[in-house]
């Protein structure tokens, strides 16, 4: 009786063990699995992590604003600013008073300021202590050895606007400067254009056919039918005449139906009227007139004659007082169009530093109405009105003309020769150069005095017949340049010169013959 409870009880204990030894063996394996996991985990995410670590302290190093760095009134950055500002004023005053040394000296630490400065903005770090304390120190001295020179503030104050007029001096004479330079190179001949200039002369002396055939076309019923198109151009440049020449027949339905009339000068003449002789031009008719011929225009009758005339005699004692500079006398030709064509109705003038591309023909048969200038508004910036070019402080300016009128361009112009005669504009322009004999009106050129002279009898054109700027605007847009009937080069940059914009110097060589022989020597094509 006693045995059977006694192996009871020792099959209850190896039962329990037997579930102690599973349960540990259960939590073993678990361990395990959280281990393995956990292991993996933090394989997975540690490069992220490490990534997080490094952008954390990428931020902290570019978390310092340089800028306010400088505006801190107890960062080293800014008192070596201010230092650096006070030094470099006072090496200008060492200068003045030759102290050469001091001058050195400042200009030193300035140097060595501005080195430790840059460190810092690369490094993206504060200045120390340790770093800017010496460079600070030597300037703090050097700067009160400046003071003790007694380079005071009201001395340095006067200096310095000494210094900054003369700056301002130099800078406007330096415009001033670049401006003329850039006229005489507008206005000299490349030794290309002077090598044709001679080939043409010498052909005009070689071959009297040529001569022979110019006196011809001088009596050609053709110069002076109003059933034909005339058009004018006043040039010495024989290169440039041939482009606008030969870009306007291009163009137009019926080029045997055009005029030119061409004035040049007298040293030009030969080469010119020898180019336009000698090539075919589709049967057009170009006529080739001296300036210097046009008896009619003297100082007894044009204020512009006298006018440059005076300014020549000032310069050159031996001038000829019968017509001053004719190429200066050829940019106011334009205002003695009905003088030089009596017979003519309506011409169109062009200048020499354009190309056509449309067929200008139209322009004969528009309507005017009742004005005499068929010309293109340039007031589409507001810098391009009346005030710009005249003297509004003068009342004779200011009690007659609107100073926001809108300005227009020459170069490419339909004149009603008609009207002009019935206005006596010719009149009103030469009492307009009167008045400015003491160029208190307008400065120079030639549009101031348009202006006045057509007041009130100028017609509107749309923009795209005259595109203006190729010589000096770099963007214009392509659209405008291709719808444009003529495209002017206005400016220094002509297309026959080596400064010309590239990107448009094609738009007038198109219409230059490469392979002609004299083009082909002198040109290098």
């Amino acid at each position: 009786m006693r045995r059977r409870p006694v192996e009871f009880r020792r099959s209850a204990r190896r039962r329990l063990s037997g579930w102690i030894w599973l349960l540990l063996g259960a939590f073993f394996i678990v361990g395990l699995l959280l281990f393995i996991i956990h292991h993996s985990q933090e394989d997975t995410f540690r490069p992220p992590l490490m990534e997080t670590s490094e952008e954390i302290e990428e931020t902290s190093e570019s978390s310092l604003n340089y800028t306010q760095e400088l505006l801190s009134s107890t960062s080293f950055a800014r008192q070596l600013t201010d230092q650096m500002a006070l030094a470099k004023t006072y090496v200008v005053m060492a200068k003045e008073h030759n102290n050469l040394r001091l001058a050195w000296e400042l200009s030193s630490q300035i140097r060595n300021s501005q080195r430790l400065l840059s460190q810092a903005a690369v490094q993206g770090k504060a200045i120390s202590l340790d770093e800017a304390h010496p460079i600070i120190r030597r300037l703090s001295q050097l700067i009160y050895k400046a003071q003790d020179s007694h380079y005071d503030i009201s001395t340095t104050m006067t200096t310095l606007k000494k210094h900054v007029q003369a700056l301002e001096e130099r800078v406007s004479a330096a415009t001033v400067q670049s401006a003329a330079f850039g006229e005489l190179a507008a206005e000299a001949v490349p030794k290309n254009l002077h090598c044709l200039h001679i080939k043409l002369t010498m052909e005009w002396f070689r071959n009297p056919s040529l001569r022979k055939l110019a006196e011809e076309q001088r009596n050609s019923p053709r110069l002076v039918d109003n059933n034909l198109y005339h058009f004018c151009v006043f040039s010495d440049n024989v290169l440039a005449t041939s482009a606008v020449v030969n870009s306007t027949i291009s163009t137009a339905d019926h080029p045997q139906q055009l005029v030119f009339h061409v004035v040049t000068d007298r040293v030009n003449y030969q080469a010119m009227a020898t180019w336009f002789l000698m090539n075919d031009f589709k049967g057009c008719i170009v006529e080739v007139r001296v300036i210097e011929e046009l008896y009619w225009l003297n100082a007894s009758y044009s204020p512009s004659v006298k006018q440059l005339l005076a300014e020549e005699t000032m310069t050159n004692s031996d001038v000829n007082f019968r017509h001053p500079s004719a190429p200066s006398l050829l940019n106011h030709l334009r205002f003695y169009i009905p003088e030089l064509l009596p017979l003519l109705e309506k011409v169109v003038f062009l200048d020499d530093d354009v190309v056509v591309q449309k067929d200008l023909t139209s322009l004969f048969s528009l309507d005017l109405h009742g004005n005499v200038n068929g010309a293109v508004e340039t007031c589409l910036e507001a810098f391009h009105r009346f005030y710009k070019y005249l003297n509004f402080s003068n009342p004779l300016i200011s009690s007659k003309f609107d100073p926001q009128a809108c300005a227009w361009a020459f170069g490419m112009n339909v004149f009603d020769l008609i009207t002009w005669k019935k206005a006596n504009l010719t009149a009103r322009y030469h009492y307009w150069l009167e008045q400015n004999m003491d160029r208190m009106l307008w400065k120079t050129g030639t549009l101031p005095p348009g202006l006045l002279t057509f007041y009130g009898l100028m017609e509107p054109l749309d923009r795209r017949w005259h595109v203006l700027g190729l010589g000096y605007d770099m963007d214009i847009d392509d659209r405008l340049i291709e719808s444009a009937a003529v495209l002017h080069f206005s400016g220094h940059m002509k297309p026959w010169m080596r400064l010309a914009i590239s990107r448009y110097r094609s738009l007038w060589e198109r219409h230059i013959n490469y392979s002609h022989p004299y083009l082909s020597d002198c040109l290098g094509h």
